[in-house]
């Protein structure tokens, strides 16, 4: 390392030229970075889709779930599986544990799928997949005054096909309606007059409306094919299908048994934009396409598409490249200020030239991460970009110990390249060993599980790979560069870094210096003070005066409102209700406008969505960007939910809307006694809702519609009827029989055989419906009996057991998830469980995040702190100064709780990431503290002396790695952008922490090591009788004996 450093401060050209190198191909790397909402990670989610139409919830649970389930059970790899079967349809999700190859788990319940002997007849192929990553990019809404929908279809169509025509964007959906289908609504009528079923109607429409091959014709010239084109793809055309010839020549056609018409499906699927209907267009990035350039093209797409069509315009409902660009432009803002504080306090206390070679290391060290990024698939996204931020405090610290080093040799009267040199040689140990205990500290991240370990394994890389560059650059470029930077020794300071410079020696001198010396002679009473007020901060931890959750309130520019009325309901009765919601939401907005001085709309705009069921309804709020409202999202949802009221009837209601890692308060109860299950799940629910400090509690085990169930009658069974046989003809007459399925443009539409919807709105109608036996056709009444009760609209699984689950969202911001969840877990589950035994409760959400990365954590954090005690142990060769600096680690938790505290915020995971940080630059204070130790008693310094002078000597170096860092992340802590507040907590942790820390480097750590020492010298006494010298047991002294020998014998082989 010395030649290297010797080849650079020689021909510094070759530093210039590495730097210019840097430079151009870290801008050429950040060019071509492409940019994501959130990291991309690999999919671990497996689907099952099962399609049946006409089945209940229960029919997909026994004939396909309960199969399927059955055969996952063990499979290797899989964290969890979940389902939900419905009306029609199931579906199963596999989790799949992290490091396990998706893929190979995915041919594994493909094979388990197929293991399943049987499903029902007349269910769809099951469809396995591994679920896409796709990150929403920019959701719009197209609108017209008296545009009808399949006018909107259309038009949002042609879009859909002129989007995809461009490079970059590749994933559009549409939403807003049903599917379209074709149906023929039959005459009970006339079936009688004619004496037809449904089933000769759909085998006459089946055989007739298709196009068929019939061979080839083998010409002596020319082969021909022999085809059938009779396939029709619309209502009209359909009507003329021939069903029925009777031999007198008279033809029967579908127009003379019933109506042909096209028509939406009954699904109630509907969207509205500020109460007009509109189409939904959504366009979603695959991993390969890039967030920023998609949105900056749709944005110039619809501005062009408003200005050239008058009947139909486009709007934005969402654009996800807005909270991108606020987050880069809050780095750039915060980094460029953090830049000149940091260059500033320097010229203030150092030297500019100094000052700025040292400065200079934050945009190198960017360059060169950003080469490393592109070379290891890193994107620009919220989570990489909060990593940049992060690393900003931290960056300059070995920079300032190596120039201060430097710095301080020159002044002693060394010629500059050789101040370089040594003072470079001479921290290398303590900088190397600092980086690298922060590198691996960091490094934890890439071995966490959960959906922490996803988002922020790419944050620690970036981290890590900044700091490596730093590394280099500070070993390398920054002696060679301060070797010629024409540093003077006496250099006549200007009246400012005057006083600057004189304060700092004031402060060293007069205060610092004397504190340290009663520090020192009163060890024991400084050492127990600090741990005492580390044990009340834990304790102020736990009684909750100093809050925790698990993830924080992240401000957001849009409100999410489901309703959920009982299954069943009408469509109209639904949209009242969410219209009423809807006005709700606008009078706030207007309360809100008048309380503005420049009168804008703090609500910008609703989207509205009734379905895909008739009970089932959602209003998407946009709100006036966060940095022009200033007004919190949740005050606003709070208000809205004040002016909505109680929605008599409403079996779920919520004002929240989807979070990062789930809800705060989610509890699955599961349990194969579906009795108790229901039971247990009302009393939770019901204990939820009295706690004041929850909000929006749901569940979801919604009541299902009124079924009518059919019990067959002996003369059924006389007739040699089955269930089966009956069932089928009332499923053809009142669900419909799906004839054919036709492709029209980019629609599937099916084809459906069914009475006619008057035939068919009352019971009376199902008691009338003729049932064709052997002996001719009867009504259903003589063949079974019926009795109406409710069903079931969902049936959840979890691993395979029945599960309903409870949720809730926090009534403030500021409340503490873990500690409402332990309440529950002490005052309301034991009690749930004592009455209910068959019960047990699964925690997900937030909670369940919480929990695998506390447990990897377990595993993976021992393994961590080993390594930086291993780290730190090389460096000084000594494990009881290693554990002396770890003490102060959690000595520094003091800092960061009472900073939390101060600034009224919970403690969270972004919290941890600034305490992770913090580790990093408390060894680095620490190392080159005891490193100044070590070199004093090396030099024949007593060790009270050495212990003194260290303080002294690094006060400045540890000071301005101190201010320089909290200055870098001054501007975000008082930032009052909403956007800073997800950041927030991370600079508070390392800032107090840091502060908190200082006080400790310079008067804890020198009275451990007084202490050390002390109890070394007591141990020898009384293990050897012989009390020896305070500087004979330390490390540094015995380290100089093996030196000497060594040294003496290098002499004597070279003498020889």
């Amino acid at each position: 390392m010395k030649r290297l450093i010797e080849f650079f401060i020689k021909y510094p050209v070759g530093v210039d030229t590495l730097l210019i190198g840097t430079f151009f191909f870290g801008w050429i790397s950040y060019n071509a970075l492409n940019t994501t909402f959130f990291p991309l990670v690999e999919s671990r989610n497996i689907t099952v889709t099962a399609v049946y139409p006409g089945a209940s919830p229960e029919e997909m649970e026994e004939g396909v779930v309960n199969k399927i389930e059955q055969n996952l059970k063990g499979l290797t790899g899989v964290e969890q599986y979940t389902s939900t079967s419905a009306e029609n349809s199931a579906v199963i999700n596999v989790e799949v544990i992290k490091g396990y190859d998706t893929d190979l788990v995915l041919e594994d319940v493909k094979n388990a799928v197929e293991g399943v002997p049987s499903f029902p007849t007349g269910m769809e192929p099951i469809r396995v997949a591994k679920r896409e990553n796709l990150t929403l990019a920019m959701s719009m809404a197209l609108s017209g005054e008296g545009v009808d929908l399949i006018s909107l279809k259309q038009e949002a169509r042609r879009i859909e096909r002129e989007l995809r025509l461009v490079d970059g964007i590749s994933k559009i959906s549409l939403g807003g309606f049903p599917d379209e289908e074709i149906e023929i609504a039959l005459d009970k009528s006339t079936l009688r007059k004619y004496n037809l079923s449904l089933t000769q109607i759909a085998t006459a429409l089946r055989t007739t409306n298709l196009d068929i091959t019939g061979g080839t014709i083998k010409g002596t010239q020319e082969e021909m094919l022999i085809r059938s084109r009779n396939k029709q793809y619309d209502a009209e055309a359909l009507q003329n299908v021939v069903v029925y010839t009777r031999p007198s020549g008279e033809t029967l056609r579908l127009k003379d048994v019933g109506t042909v018409r096209n028509r939406w499906a009954d699904a109630p699927t509907r969207a509205q934009f500020n109460g007009i209907p509109s189409v939904e267009l959504i366009v979603n990035n695959t991993d390969e396409e890039d967030l920023l350039q998609t949105c900056a093209f749709l944005r110039s797409y619809v501005a062009d598409y408003n200005a050239t069509n008058s009947n139909m315009q486009i709007d934005v409902i969402r654009d996800f490249s807005v909270t991108l660009d606020q987050r880069k432009d809050l780095l750039f803002e915060n980094g460029l200020l953090g830049f000149f504080l940091v260059l500033l306090l320097l010229t203030l206390f150092l030297n500019w030239r100094l000052a700025f070679w040292v400065a200079i290391g934050i945009p190198v060290s960017f360059a060169g991460m950003f080469i490393l990024a592109t070379q290891f698939g890193i994107t620009i996204n919220v989570i990489s970009l909060f990593g940049m931020i992060v690393v900003i405090g931290i960056l300059v610290d070995d920079g300032i110990v190596i120039a201060e080093n430097i710095y301080a040799h020159f002044e002693k009267g060394k010629p500059l390249m050789r101040a370089a040199l040594e003072g470079t040689l001479e921290v290398i140990p303590s900088v190397v060993s600092a980086v690298l205990t922060t590198i691996i500290a960091f490094s934890s991240f890439f071995f966490l599980a959960g959906r922490p370990g996803d988002f922020f394994s790419e944050m620690a890389f970036i981290v890590v790979a900044t700091l490596a560059v730093s590394l280099v650059e500070g070993l390398l470029f920054l002696p060679t560069h301060l070797s010629h930077a024409k540093l003077q020794r006496n250099e006549k300071m200007n009246p400012v870094q005057r006083i600057a410079t004189g304060a700092l020696f004031k402060v060293r001198d007069r205060y610092y210096a004397p504190f340290l010396k009663w520090s020192l002679n009163n060890k024991l009473v400084t050492i127990a003070f600090f741990f005492a007020i580390m044990l009340v901060t834990f304790g102020a931890i736990g009684g909750g005066i100093i809050r925790t959750q698990f993830f924080p309130f992240i401000e957001r520019d849009n409100l999410d409102i489901s309703l959920d009325m009982p299954a069943g309901t009408n469509d109209e009765v639904t949209l009242k209700w969410i219209n009423h919601i809807e006005e709700a939401v606008w009078r706030v907005n207007e309360q809100y406008k008048a309380e503005r001085e420049d009168g804008l709309d703090v609500v910008v705009a609703v989207q509205k969505n009734i379905g895909p069921l008739t009970s089932k309804a959602r209003l998407n709020v946009n709100l006036l960007d966060s940095e022009t409202r200033l007004t919190p999202s949740f005050l606003i949802q709070n208000d809205i939910r004040k002016a909505t009221g109680e929605i008599p009837g409403a079996d779920n209601l919520s004002f929240g809307g989807a979070q990062a890692f789930g809800k705060p308060i989610s509890i699955s109860l599961v349990s194969y006694d579906l009795e108790e299950l229901k039971a247990a799940k009302e009393i939770l629910k019901s204990k939820l809702k009295s706690m004041d400090a929850l909000t929006d509690v749901i569940d979801n085990d919604q009541k299902g519609i009124r079924e009518v169930t059919l019990e067959l009658t002996d003369k059924a069974r006389y007739l040699g009827l089955t269930p089966g046989s009956i069932m089928t003809q009332v499923r053809e007459s009142f669900f419909g029989a799906q004839v054919q399925r036709l492709q029209r443009g980019e629609d599937e539409v099916k084809v459906w055989v069914r009475l006619a919807e008057e035939d068919r709105k009352k019971l009376w109608d199902l008691e009338e419906l003729l049932i064709t036996t052997a002996q001719g056709s009867v009504p259903l009444r003589e063949l079974a009996t019926y009795t109406i009760e409710r069903g079931t609209v969902n049936i959840n699984h979890l691993d395979g057991q029945r599960e309903f689950r409870v949720e809730s969202d926090l009534a403030s911001p500021n409340g503490s998830a873990p500690a409402l969840l332990a309440q529950i877990q002490s005052d309301i589950l034991p009690q749930i469980f004592a009455q209910y035994p068959s019960v047990d409760a699964r925690y997900e959400g937030q909670q369940k995040e919480s929990q695998k990365t506390q447990d990897s954590s377990k595993t993976v954090m021992p393994l961590i702190l080993f390594l930086i005690i291993l780290t730190i142990t090389f460096t000084f060769r000594s494990l009881v100064q290693t554990i002396v600096i770890m003490l102060l680690i959690p000595l520094s938790m003091t800092g960061v709780a009472w900073g939390h505290w101060l600034h009224g915020m919970p403690m969270s995971i972004l919290s941890f990431l600034g305490v992770v940080a913090l580790i990093g630059i408390i060894v680095n204070d620490s190392l080159v503290l005891v490193s100044k130790y070590n070199l004093n008693v090396k030099n024949g310094e007593p060790v009270y002396e050495a212990i003194y002078n260290a303080g002294l000597s690094r006060f400045r170096a540890i000071f301005l790695t101190t201010v320089t860092t909290i200055a870098g992340l001054a501007p975000l802590i008082f930032e009052t952008s909403f956007q800073a507040q997800f950041l927030i907590p991370m600079a508070v942790s390392i800032a107090y922490g840091i502060g908190f820390a200082t006080l400790l480097t310079l008067v804890v750590l020198p009275s451990l090591m007084a202490l050390v020492n002390d109890s070394r010298v007591n141990l020898k006494h009384f293990w050897t009788g012989v009390r020896p010298t305070r500087e004979s047991v330390e490390p540094a002294i015995k380290e100089m004996a093996g030196e000497a020998y060594f040294n003496e014998l290098k002499k004597t082989e070279d003498h020889e």
